[in-house]
């Protein structure tokens, strides 16, 4: 591995196919190639090849414990990785994929022990982004594909995030710039009686439910706080996850943005700068009520309007790094509420937060 990762730009609708063709030789070879999905950017390599996802692991720094989402290019490859794979989600695959829904099924024998972490289940998505789906074409084989970034840190929506975190520990970068949703995708379990949501994201829960009926969801105080002795079922099941390198307040509630303009304005009489995250109309209110406090102390990052929480979910993880990037002494952020993202954005504050403050 050289030690700079090089980058090829390609355009996101209809990548240039001698860069996809460099992509599908490295990865085939066992290396390790970040390329954007249609959530956020992802780290691949051969789901098939036990050391090259290994290589994952390393790179990452990701504990063995949590395993991989494996990526294939349409619901027939799906076979391939996983056994006795339900009617139930059959249904899904031909409504919802390819897109941002992740399946949890019983895997199958030839998927390695590295990808599920030892478990007796595989992780399955079919990606929609144009890129994404020439790349897992060209190399000819299903991509174990977490997120392109350091292990729980704020996830990559661009290469110049996945460059930050991993530049110099992987092969190769595709740039075809900012992944349109924002937020990882929405993971559903298949194994259980009653299908089990297990991370809300990309595909709103509601749509589930209108082609599954009841769905279940998994107890947040049930998460794991630390890693676990058993293999998660899943990616992204830490309670911690996500993080910035600063410590993330996060304010939730129907008070929460004057509660949140309270703390800010202690804070800025003990002269420290905070970092604040909100959609467009809290932040308005927030700064209203601190008034002549900020004396250049407040950074802000908008989530944009609060109607249009789309929008929220893909400028989630760059706004998060744009404020970690400036160093204030905490981050204060408000919790979007309501159905459609608001769940999957409310869901990265959470796992991102040192401290919850409910309102």
């Amino acid at each position: 591995m050289s030690r700079n990762t090089r980058t090829l730009t390609v355009d996101r609708e209809h990548p240039d196919p001698a860069a996809i063709a460099e992509a599908a030789e490295v990865l085939r070879a066992g290396g390790l190639v970040a390329f954007p999905t249609e959530t956020v950017y992802g780290l691949g390599a051969n789901a098939l090849d036990e050391q090259a996802v290994e290589r994952i692991f390393a790179a990452k720094g990701r504990p063995a414990h949590d395993p991989l989402i494996v990526h294939v290019r349409d619901a027939r490859a799906v076979d391939q990785v996983a056994a006795g794979v339900p009617e139930r989600a059959r249904v899904l695959m031909q409504r919802l994929w390819p897109g941002p829904l992740t399946l949890v099924l019983h895997k199958a024998s030839i998927v390695p022990a590295a990808v599920t972490s030892g478990g007796d289940t595989v992780a399955v998505r079919c990606p929609a982004s144009p890129v994404a789906q020439a790349v897992i074409r060209a190399a000819g084989c299903p991509l174990a594909a977490p997120s392109a970034n350091r292990f729980a840190h704020v996830s990559p929506t661009t290469a110049r995030h996945v460059l930050d975190d991993l530049d110099g520990r992987i092969d190769l970068v595709l740039d075809a710039g900012p992944c349109p949703i924002g937020v990882e995708s929405t993971v559903l379990d298949l194994t259980t009686t009653v299908p089990t949501l297990l991370r809300p994201g990309g595909v709103p829960v509601e749509a589930l439910s209108e082609l599954l009926g009841t769905i279940e969801r998994v107890d947040r105080t049930q998460l794991p706080s630390a890693p676990a002795a058993q293999p998660h079922r899943s990616p992204g099941l830490l309670e911690r996850h996500y993080a910035p390198s600063v410590p993330l307040h996060l304010y939730v509630g129907p008070h929460a943005a004057q509660r949140l303009a309270a703390d800010l304005t202690r804070r800025l009489d003990s002269g420290q700068q905070i970092g604040l995250l909100a959609t467009d109309r809290a932040l308005s209110e927030i700064l209203n009520q601190v008034g002549g406090r900020d004396d250049g102390r407040i950074c802000t990052a908008s989530l944009g309007d609060e109607a249009d929480l789309t929008e929220a979910a893909r400028r989630l993880y760059a706004a998060l790094r744009e404020i970690e990037a400036r160093q204030p002494d905490l981050m204060f952020a408000v919790a979007p509420g309501g159905t459609g993202l608001a769940p999957a954005v409310a869901d990265r504050l959470h796992r991102a937060a040192e401290r919850v403050v409910t309102t």
